[in-house]
């Protein structure tokens, strides 16, 4: 039972199975852990839920050739735009208690006043530049959130590459 031998569809359904059951975890970590998210936090959600529905397209699809590489290659980007994320998260809770941005309004607020009339864009910039709630540190197993997430987000992006890979006596 290799899993450099599965077949692409297996593997990309088993990447749609492995971010359904991150996001039921960072709901379950929401409601009874009571670990409330920050913005930076629901980011990397949606990044999750934009990454399990390119794997079950893919996975329902499992086109051949060209199409399997362009599905990797997006699941890389989005992959690389979770990375970029969960980095820029990572680095505002390493800052000192001093450095740490005040905490800004709530991302409902935001969404609703659109930031100040500068649109989605402007709400996204609010967001990425972090607020205090984003420095919280809450360990599980010894890693942040965020943490967790660049994890994850470098083994989805490797496992969509190594869904492209055909094993060794299969037609092309």
């Amino acid at each position: 039972m290799n899993p450099l031998r599965w077949s692409f569809r297996v593997n990309f359904l088993l990447g749609f199975l492995l971010c359904a059951v991150l996001l039921a975890f960072a709901l379950y970590a929401q409601y009874v852990l009571m670990m409330d998210p920050c913005p930076l936090c629901i980011l990397q959600r949606v990044v999750f839920i934009a990454l399990g529905l390119l794997f079950l397209i893919g996975g329902i699809q499992a086109p051949r050739g060209g199409g399997r590489k362009a599905y990797a290659a997006l699941i890389v980007l989005v992959a690389l735009v979770g990375t970029a994320i969960a980095i820029r998260h990572l680095w505002i809770q390493s800052l000192p208690a001093d450095q740490v941005p005040s905490c800004g309004a709530p991302l409902g607020y935001l969404l609703e006043t659109r930031a100040g009339n500068g649109g989605l864009i402007g709400v996204l910039l609010k967001v990425l530049s972090g607020s205090g709630e984003c420095a919280k540190v809450q360990p599980i197993l010894g890693l942040s959130m965020p943490a967790w997430s660049l994890l994850w987000y470098v083994l989805l992006a490797a496992l969509a590459i190594v869904a492209t890979r055909r094993p060794k006596g299969q037609m092309k």
